[in-house]
């Protein structure tokens, strides 16, 4: 589809979305054609998502809870709903701009609320239901929220937490202060927005995970996620009408990413299954009765479910894909053997959309990250920003040669200096220029860092966006993940990858979960340290250790040997991703002590491995 000559916003935005629907299963010719549509005002809600909507009678969004109880409504449906609510929010004194905490599990409030905040042009910070009265203090005050809607948990827990802010529960007995949202049923179905949207405008307010500091602030605007997640869609492989489920908890960024933005971007049908607790038998099930085609799932979740004979369940699924953290091929061939479909990966951060990725058409090679996506020059640097084969994987921000009028995301000209920085346009509040793709910086970039500055000009500000992950590249292009840039050490002089020795430890059939750090040594400088937890009904004994060390021998290099183990469980952030930071601290404090964990085996003590 070639856009008119002056393409309203939503005419851009579907030319857009329409050029990666037509090239699905071509990445090559994806990357040839696509650009990121330049768009001075765009609101998604209203420019895409309602004009799809209109009498559209498909079902956009279907749950199912863990008792049975299903709820189903149609795009018309939603359309019509998020109008009622974003009338009764407004009326509530939800306006432009306001910061709105919401703090709800997998229930159609969420999806409700979501639709009319965009459309009210409120900025959304999504918050998972695990946060504590401490951490809801912080989002509160540094956030500036002006409003929080919550469940009736929810709503309890900020009893402890000041604050001029607007409350709102949703279900449960309505507690004192706080207005019952089922009333928004009876506002009125038709909205009628207070002014433009523009492109550039904050929508989304995400806390980060916060594994080493206090969580930043990412702030994404109008374009850079509803736009952005196009590239989600064309790595999920997601067509108009699949069934998508993905699991994960509200939140996050991987829930707005799959279940929310990419799936409505390909006009599919957002799947969610509502338990308390991951139930592997019970999310099959599920899969066959209601014809999911799409499944997308962390590598935790991907790992119970291979515990099951799998060939039991005839799934009607066409794509199934991992995201969160590398997939390890052992997962990978186990979903092949059963169900004949390849498990692709993918990746991005909280501050961006889908940068790499294996989309459908595109041969998996087991344990790559896959390759750039549509709109995203990925590229590997060395400490000293110059290009490499093997580095810190990075965002280019500027054209790769310098380009007279390149217009930002928002449509302004830019002019370029001979070193190709931009020295007349606008600039964004941080000071530096904006650039656009696809020559320049992709729409699915973050704005930045709310309330740092200094965060955000150290991010942006120069000719790349720096990932802190480090990858390598092979002479077909694709990109294999090496490990955090923190997290990757030397022994014996050796570079060391803790997710390659974490890949290996994964495919013995007692692991669980594994962990790699370096444990300080006095000759070798460090050697690599295993922390495991083993699968149910396995005990921790030596002569499990032992078990582990072999299977090791037999697939690492003697220079990757992981020397020591100990059996122990894992510290986690509140969304599940493993501090090793935490577990590097203790290790250098237990070396400096010449103390052992009570499950801990070196290599050392067993003779039979000399």
């Amino acid at each position: 589809m070639t856009s008119p000559p002056n393409p309203s916003p939503s005419q851009a935005f579907v030319a857009a979305r329409d050029t990666l629907l037509r090239h699905r299963g071509d990445l090559a010719a994806a990357r040839a054609d696509f650009r990121w549509p330049a768009l001075t005002e765009f609101n998604w809600a209203l420019d895409w998502f309602d004009v799809h909507a209109r009498d559209n009678g498909a079902t956009a969004l279907w749950v199912v809870n863990e008792d049975g109880s299903e709820q189903r409504a149609s795009f018309a449906e939603m359309a019509e709903r998020s109008n009622r609510v974003a009338n009764w929010l407004r009326a509530r004194g939800v306006a432009r701009g306001d910061r709105l905490l919401l703090m709800l599990g997998n229930v159609p409030a969420l999806w409700e609320v979501t639709l009319a905040a965009i459309k009210l042009g409120a900025v959304v910070s999504p918050a998972t239901t695990l946060l504590g009265a401490d951490d809801l203090r912080d989002r509160i005050q540094r956030g500036r929220m002006r409003h929080v809607i919550a469940d009736a948990a929810g709503a309890a827990r900020f009893a402890e937490v000041p604050g001029d802010y607007g409350r709102i529960q949703v279900g449960g007995a309505r507690l004192p202060g706080w207005a019952d949202y089922a009333e928004s049923a009876a506002a009125s179905p038709d909205f009628v927005p207070d002014g433009p949207t523009r492109a550039s405008d904050p929508l989304l307010l995400y806390f980060t995970s916060g594994t080493t500091a206090k969580p930043k602030m990412v702030l994404h605007t109008h374009a850079s996620y509803p736009v952005g997640h196009l590239t989600t869609m064309y790595w999920l492989g997601l067509k108009p009408g699949d069934v998508h489920l993905n699991i994960s908890s509200p939140g996050w960024g991987k829930h707005a990413w799959s279940s929310f933005y990419a799936p409505w971007n390909a006009g599919a049908t957002i799947f969610v299954l509502n338990q308390a607790r991951f139930d592997a038998r019970f999310t099959l099930d599920t899969l066959v009765r209601c014809g999911v085609t799409s499944l997308c799932a962390p590598p935790t979740v991907w790992r119970v479910l291979i515990l099951e004979d799998l060939a039991q369940w005839q799934v009607k699924l066409t794509e199934v894909i991992g995201a969160g953290e590398p997939l390890n091929p052992e997962v990978i061939e186990r979903v092949r053997a059963a169900w004949g479909l390849t498990l692709r990966d993918g990746y991005g951060q909280t501050e961006s959309t889908c940068m790499v990725g294996n989309p459908p058409g595109l041969p998996v090679r087991a344990g790559s990250m896959g390759q750039p996506m549509p709109g995203y020059r990925m590229v590997l640097l060395d400490a000293d920003d110059r290009e490499a084969d093997e580095g810190e994987l990075a965002v280019a921000l500027q054209a790769e040669r310098p380009t007279a009028g390149i217009t930002d995301p928002a449509g302004s000209a830019l002019r370029d200096s001979p070193s190709g920085r931009p020295v007349g346009g606008i600039t964004d509040p941080a000071g530096f220029a904006l650039r656009d793709s696809p020559s320049g910086r992709p729409v699915g970039l973050m704005h930045g860092y709310a309330g740092d500055e200094e965060k955000t000009r150290a991010a942006l500000g120069g000719a790349y966006y720096r990932t802190s992950d480090v990858a390598r590249r092979d002479a077909d292009g694709y990109l294999w993940y090496v490990g955090r840039a923190d997290d990757v050490f030397k022994a014996s002089d050796y570079r060391i990858s803790p997710f390659e020795l974490e890949s290996a430890l994964l495919e013995h059939p007692q692991v669980a979960e594994a962990a790699v750090v370096p444990s300080p040594d006095p000759i070798k400088l460090a050697v690599p340290k295993a922390v495991i937890v083993l699968k149910p009904g396995v005990a921790p004994s030596r002569a499990v250790a032992l078990d582990i060390l072999r299977f090791l021998r037999e697939r690492l290099s003697p220079y990757k040997r992981i020397r020591r183990i100990e059996f122990a469980e894992l510290p986690k952030t509140i969304s599940g991703k493993i501090r090793r930071v935490q577990l590097r601290q203790a290790e250098d404090e237990r070396r400096a002590r010449g103390a052992r964990g009570a499950l801990e085996f070196w290599e050392e003590d067993f003779p039979e491995l000399r």
